[in-house]
């Protein structure tokens, strides 16, 4: 009787399987940059949310939407450095306080790279767009960023 049960309920069990989201989806979000000469800028990210998701970041990924990144939010504002290991595009990293101000950008960033990319003082997030963006759109030190998970 046990594996006639197990019979009839494999189909139900391959169901939830088919239709479950996987593990790896991560959550995303509309986020703008209002820069001081008047720009304003809307990216859809992804939110690395988690340790597991903030380790994975951008890893092993041939390339991103110009109007995309990713952005790592921390529990509260702390001491950051990135690394690039396993990136495949190069990224600018903007650190950003607490108050949705960002504090520096590390600039077309060289994939692959071991070597640290740290944010100028305690952040409360990163976020990554792809590499020379930044400079293209003429988003500087000192910009707002708005998003929710940002004190506004």
């Amino acid at each position: 009787m046990p594996r006639f049960l197990a019979l009839l309920a494999a189909p139900f069990v391959l169901a939830l399987v088919l239709i479950a989201p996987p593990a790896s989806a991560q959550e995303s979000s509309d986020l703008w940059i209002e820069t001081e000469a008047g720009g304003r800028y809307k990216f859809r990210v992804e939110l690395a949310l988690t340790p597991a998701q903030q380790a994975r970041g951008l890893m092993n990924r041939a390339s991103m939407a110009s109007d995309a990144g990713m952005l790592f939010v921390f529990d509260s504002e702390r001491p950051a450095s990135f690394w690039m290991k396993n990136t495949l595009i190069s990224l600018d990293m903007l650190f950003i306080g607490a108050d949705g101000r960002i504090v520096n950008i590390g600039e077309r960033t060289t994939p692959l790279s071991t070597d640290s990319v740290p944010a100028a003082a305690p952040v409360k997030a990163v976020l990554e767009i792809n590499g020379g963006l930044s400079a293209i759109l003429g988003i500087r030190a000192g910009d707002r960023v708005r998003h929710p998970a940002l004190t506004e």
